[in-house]
């Protein structure tokens, strides 16, 4: 359908050797004793395994918050053609209710499956985390066997308008994140979080404030905002956040992710087609841009009769997807996932990789 082109520069057993090629460096530079990146005040971070060593752990070194972003540039390609996403309840065994359901090495299947780019949440806002990141470690991993099978990696982090510096370290350090010379390909913003006791007005105040200031310290990279669909926002519940400041978030952000899960709505939002397409053109419309470069996001998962884990809400299904794809063409939507990888049957990701094949 022309939605964007696959990156296969490697076969499947090629991806697979390169990935065990990359982990074994991984396993030297470990036993080497560290990940090095340059900054200033950097923070150290320390592994701490969940069974005894006889040795000292390896540590990780990373950006302090607050220092600048690495000068590779970031641009709009990770947005572009077929994503997929891991949030940390798949992923980090910290937060998993049981074992994850996703692992590094699932990145191989994403890429053979016409993956160009893994969202991957990278930092949680949460009292019990140890790092600024999520276990920098399992972060690496990801990165590391992600670029080994020619996929982009865009880390993404969920505000929840905390007093002080919290939201702001946590992007900054994913933003200077580097392990080998490999940093994340894009970050994004989600920008959704309402279970607090803050004002409307108090917390679109702190959204861009926050925005003000990522900006400041990544510079011209591109940055992505992962958005509420405003068909709910416009449409079905304008008190969900009155007043949402999109005159003043429109020029921090790059590229827009508008949430799109039709699986749980009704009547006429249930359409896949319609409500992916109407979504970003109220999008658009709010943010005074018709030319605003959009990746689509729609479910939520792709049911298609395979045994998957239940995320406790309604998953789209197989048939649904059709109308998707041309809700992102018809819309000129430059990429498109669905979220997310788990719950995206085998079917359905077949479909979605001959979708998005085309150049």
């Amino acid at each position: 359908m022309g939605l964007g082109g696959g990156r296969y520069g490697l076969g499947m057993e090629g991806r697979a050797v390169a990935g065990i090629a990359m982990l074994l460096l991984v396993l030297l530079a470990f036993a080497l004793g560290a990940f090095l990146t340059s900054g200033s005040d950097p923070y150290v971070i320390p592994h701490v395994s969940a069974e005894p060593i006889d040795t000292v752990a390896p540590t990780l070194v990373i950006d302090a918050p607050g220092g600048n972003a690495r000068p590779q540039q970031r641009t709009l390609e990770p947005y572009r053609g077929l994503g997929t996403w891991v949030d940390a309840f798949d992923a980090d065994p910290a937060v998993a209710s049981g074992a994850p359901t996703v692992w590094p090495a699932d990145v191989v299947a994403m890429s053979a499956q016409g993956v160009r780019t893994l969202f991957l949440q990278g930092a949680r806002a949460a009292e019990s985390a140890r790092f600024p990141t999520a276990d920098p470690w399992l972060l690496a991993e990801y990165l590391l066997a992600g670029h080994a099978s020619d996929l982009a990696v865009v880390a993404w982090y969920l505000p929840m308008w905390e007093e002080g510096d919290e939201d702001l370290d946590r992007l900054v350090a994913l933003s200077a994140f580097e392990v080998l010379g490999h940093r994340f390909d894009g970050i994004s913003v989600d920008i959704e979080w309402k279970d607090d006791d803050l004002e409307p007005a108090e917390r679109s105040r702190r959204l861009v404030e926050l925005g003000r200031r990522l900006r400041s310290a990544v510079g011209t990279d591109t940055l992505g905002a992962i958005v509420m669909p405003p068909v709910v926002t416009d449409v079905i519940n304008p008190d969900f956040w009155p007043g949402f400041p999109w005159d003043q978030i429109r020029t921090t952000y790059d590229v827009w992710l508008p949430m799109s899960y039709w699986s749980f709505r009704t009547e006429e939002h249930a359409d896949p087609r319609y409500y992916t397409a109407e979504n970003i053109r109220l999008l658009r419309e709010n943010l005074g841009d018709g030319s605003a470069v959009v990746h689509g996001i729609g479910g939520v998962g792709a049911a298609d009769g395979t045994d998957m884990p239940d995320p406790g809400e309604p998953l789209a299904v197989l048939d649904d997807l059709e109308g998707f794809l041309v809700g992102l063409e018809e819309a000129g939507a430059v990429g498109g996932s669905i979220y997310d990888w788990v719950t995206t049957g085998p079917e359905a990701r077949q479909r979605l990789a001959e979708a998005f094949s085309g150049s």
